[in-house]
């Protein structure tokens, strides 16, 4: 077994975190494949540091230290090879993002009958929001039609009176930047909005048309 210390913290402020759980995987080379193994799992003191002894996976290279994310913090992962871990096994740091929430309130304001297509897409420091938090929908248009994720174009609503609230969250302190296209009479419209959503706080981006 081999002895790791480390802590975990806020990447901006640089806060050390407590109660932060970390999955170990040892990962082993088969071929062409790459086959995780489960190596243990910890969690960081009430100083947010930790002292572990590694159980060793036969034939490892190299080992993912996920740090588990939730509402407040998001999941962060790191891989340290065996030269790494040996060098550096008494000093491990795992920097993790403040995530801020976000509402997203689409709302139809016009009397224009029809059936208007929306998307909507969004990105925080540059990642797609498909990989940044699970997303919950309310209202998803008047048509039996549900809500899509459509490659390229992001969320998808079909209906002529389109009114829509998305939750989520975001990384706090950063860029975000939220899309919309709306398709009606065969004509296109596209809109961009651009926020930074600061820790701690409650945000909401309204979008009428």
């Amino acid at each position: 077994k081999l002895e790791v210390k480390g802590s975990v913290i806020d990447e901006d402020t640089g806060e050390l975190l407590p109660g932060r759980e970390i999955i170990i995987e040892g990962v082993k080379e088969t071929g062409d494949e790459l086959i995780p193994v489960y190596a243990g799992q910890l969690t960081t003191d009430t100083s947010g540091t930790f002292n572990y002894r590694l159980k060793r996976i036969e034939d490892a290279r190299y080992y993912n230290f996920h740090v588990v994310g939730d509402t407040n913090y998001a999941a962060y992962t790191r891989k340290l090879n065996i030269f790494q871990l040996r060098t550096n096994s008494k000093r491990i740091l795992f920097p993790i993002r403040r995530l801020a929430g976000l509402t997203i309130k689409i709302e139809k304001m016009t009397d224009t009958p029809g059936q208007d297509t929306l998307y909507l897409s969004w990105e925080s420091d540059r990642i797609n929001f498909r990989n940044l938090y699970p997303y919950e929908i309310e209202n998803q248009g008047i048509t039996d039609i549900p809500v899509m994720v459509i490659p390229g174009m992001g969320l998808r609503w079909i209906g002529g009176d389109i009114n829509s609230t998305v939750r989520t969250r975001v990384y706090a302190d950063r860029i975000t930047r939220l899309r919309w296209e709306l398709a009606r009479n065969k004509r296109r419209s596209n809109f961009t909005d651009t926020i930074t959503c600061r820790r701690d706080l409650a945000h909401t981006v309204h979008f009428t048309y």
